[in-house]
């Protein structure tokens, strides 16, 4: 996969939003209901570097491979950077990123999960019956 493909595989995802950031981060964000999924950095000497988040296990197993290294400020929170995402074979990246978005979307209130699913099932703001004193 080349960085145009990662950013529309980044983009299909239902309530996906993207960013640009200029200096001095110049990163360019995905982002599922105000929640960082995945960024590229766009500024030289690491520009098109991809990050995203990763589970505990994986996250050891791709630090182990060359390429693929913590991500600046963000490792301990188990995310992890490709220096080119060219590299990696395409299907475990689609998979890698579908898990950063899903543990994304899972970390927001259900009512926003349910709007940033796009499946139009969120319901409206119901209170609890009040109770009675016996």
């Amino acid at each position: 996969m080349d960085v145009a493909s990662v950013k529309a595989c980044c983009s299909r995802y239902p309530g996906a939003s993207s960013k640009l950031y200029g200096p001095p981060s110049n990163v360019l964000v995905y982002y599922v209901g105000g929640r960082k999924f995945a960024y590229f950095k766009t500024s030289e000497p690491e520009r098109w570097r991809f990050s995203i988040c990763t589970t505990p296990e994986r996250f050891l197993e791709l630090t182990g491979v060359p390429g693929i290294k913590p991500a600046r400020y963000l490792a301990r929170f188990r995310w992890v950077t490709m220096v080119d995402v060219g590299t990696v074979p395409s299907g475990y990246l689609e998979e890698l990123i579908a898990w950063s978005y899903a543990n994304a979307r899972s970390r927001l209130p259900r009512r926003q999960r349910s709007a940033a699913a796009g499946d139009g099932s969120s319901q409206s703001f119901k209170p609890k019956a009040l109770r009675r004193s016996v």
